[in-house]
């Protein structure tokens, strides 16, 4: 089959001196991408499933999600120490708001310090001197052969990935003859895990600015799905875990989500939004 790659500069990536959170969150990584298949400059669209909003715009699905890669969080340390091994007052620069709060949850006398850009210049700042250790996705680091950078790979025991991580989704107009070839590209598995993550994200009606988490692991037939959500005015990290049939996935995780929200999460999220 003959192919173009388009290759498109969101907002997301010029963007890089303010926070995502001032900016209009993860949604500026995928927006420019989206128009263009929607406008037919492009027929299928390859993005970071963790970065994809819980609502797609009418007229687009996901095809396939491939296998997946590493989902955890990587600590990446300028002297190569562990979390637990980081000295008081170590600057950790990330500006993940679910990164921060897990980290604060665990090492209370660290500073969070933000950090923007791609790999490469995240990396630099850190040889720098300007950080102690960041945290990155280690998939990322993979994709982009820098396992060697990676000091700890972070159990979801300390720091549960966000929705998708690892995962890439490949994206498609719905009544496109495109989309049947990309399903040939979907690794059940995976796909499975990833709907039961995002059906959390959609169940909240959150985004890059709210501090949730959600990772899914298949035993069997089994899928045990794990969600949180940090409330910030008390300062705690509410915590769901559910599991059912693995072909129950939506299911799994919008149970995990009304869990939260009737756990505390609902005025959370309503502050949230009143803040916006």
């Amino acid at each position: 089959m003959e192919t173009e790659l388009v290759i498109i500069r969101t907002s997301g990536d010029r963007f890089v001196d303010r926070s995502l959170s001032e900016i209009g969150g993860k949604g500026l990584f995928v927006k420019e991408i989206e128009e263009a298949l929607l406008g037919e400059t492009a027929d299928l669209a390859v993005h970071s499933a963790k970065d994809l909003p819980g609502q797609l715009p009418k007229g687009l699905c996901i095809s396939a999600f491939p296998i997946r890669a590493d989902p955890r969080d990587a600590l990446v340390s300028r002297d190569g120490l562990g979390l637990s091994e980081l000295p008081e007052g170590a600057r950790i620069g990330t500006s993940s708001a679910r990164r921060r709060e897990q980290l604060l949850v665990n090492r209370q006398d660290i500073f969070i310090e933000p950090l923007r850009g791609n790999v490469g210049t995240r990396l630099s700042k850190l040889v720098e001197g300007q950080y102690d250790a960041l945290v990155l996705a280690c998939a990322g680091l993979d994709r982009l052969s820098l396992s060697d950078k990676i000091t700890e790979r972070i159990s979801p025991d300390l720091i549960l990935p966000a929705a998708g991580q690892g995962s890439l989704a490949i994206e498609t107009r719905e009544d496109d003859p495109v989309s049947a070839l990309v399903k040939k590209l979907n690794h059940e598995e995976t796909a499975l895990r990833v709907i039961a993550e995002r059906a959390v994200l959609l169940t909240l009606g959150g985004d890059c600015n709210v501090p949730i988490g959600a990772y899914s692991e298949i035993h069997g037939s089994r899928l045990v799905l794990r969600g949180l959500l940090v409330n910030y005015d008390e300062r705690t990290i509410i915590r769901v875990t559910e599991s059912g049939n693995k072909y129950d996935a939506s299911a799994i995780g919008e149970l995990v989500g009304q869990n939260l929200l009737s756990q505390g999460g609902r005025e959370v999220m309503s502050a949230l939004r009143a803040e916006k």
